[in-house]
């Protein structure tokens, strides 16, 4: 079983210190929503593993969240249901209890995603979806010329997309998710084409992975950043984001359905 921070937080990460700007900063996006929705197909039960403070949970849809770090439970909104308060490596649930499983910027987080995947799988009769990043392609964003280590980080965290599918079995399907401009869920590409936006320590403190460097790097990376931007270096290199509609990156949706 995996292991827990002191607000029953588990994984790499401590939920109850950095998550308190969840719910601010990480709005889920209506388009990335439509991407998940589609990998759902026409489930009607999903339980949502790692669920958070609930983003991309569809309120059409008869959802089972399960959440172990009480801090993020606790920014659930009043319309979703609460949360189940367990690990994604021992879901307690029935085989086939559900329609479909979905795990949203969350299986980096887990001790054993491995184990993790298989029980998503062992509990869903229909599709088990994995939104995630694909670690190949992390460092391929403009971040990684001020914050290396950042990029490094969730290189390392992120599990290789061939794991994943190997680990869901089935029939799987590996699809690019476009980043909108306008994006409402503050992970680091959402910030594309607004670099402005991680100058804010909270917006920077709702993405896991700066919590991973120490407060000498974060320094020097809003330091670099600004001198770029008040000086129009970052827009003589990078500028043309500003105007594309959206940003092909590294963000994946992989949909298993039983072989």
């Amino acid at each position: 079983m995996s292991g827990r921070g002191a607000d029953g937080s588990a994984g790499d990460a401590d939920y109850g210190t950095i998550g308190g700007g969840y719910a601010t900063y990480r709005q889920p996006d209506a388009r990335i929503g439509q991407a998940i929705a589609a990998a759902l197909g026409g489930a009607r039960t999903v339980v949502n593993v790692g669920a958070g403070a609930g983003s991309y949970e569809s309120t059409t849809l008869e959802v089972t969240a399960v959440e172990p770090s009480a801090s993020m439970r606790a920014q659930r909104p009043a319309h979703l249901s609460a949360a189940v308060d367990a690990v994604a490596e021992h879901l307690p649930f029935d085989d086939g209890a559900f329609d479909a499983a979905m795990t949203i910027f969350s299986v980096h987080q887990w001790s054993d995603f491995r184990a993790g995947l298989r029980e998503m799988r062992r509990v869903a009769r229909g599709p088990a979806v994995v939104l995630t990043c694909d670690p190949g392609l992390v460092r391929d964003f403009w971040l990684y010329e001020y914050a290396p280590e950042v990029l490094d980080t969730e290189a390392r965290r992120y599990p290789a997309v061939a794991d994943l599918t190997e680990a869901l079995g089935g029939r799987t399907t590996v699809t690019a998710v476009p980043i909108p401009v306008d994006c409402t869920d503050g992970f680091n590409e959402a910030y594309y084409a607004r670099p402005e936006m991680l100058l804010d320590p909270a917006a920077r403190q709702a993405c896991s992975a700066w919590s991973f460097v120490d407060e000498e790097a974060r320094e020097r990376f809003a330091a670099d950043l600004r001198r770029d931007l008040d000086s129009g270096a970052w827009d003589a290199r990078f500028g043309t984001l500003r105007q594309q509609p959206f940003y092909e990156g590294s963000l994946v949706v992989i949909t298993s359905v039983p072989a």
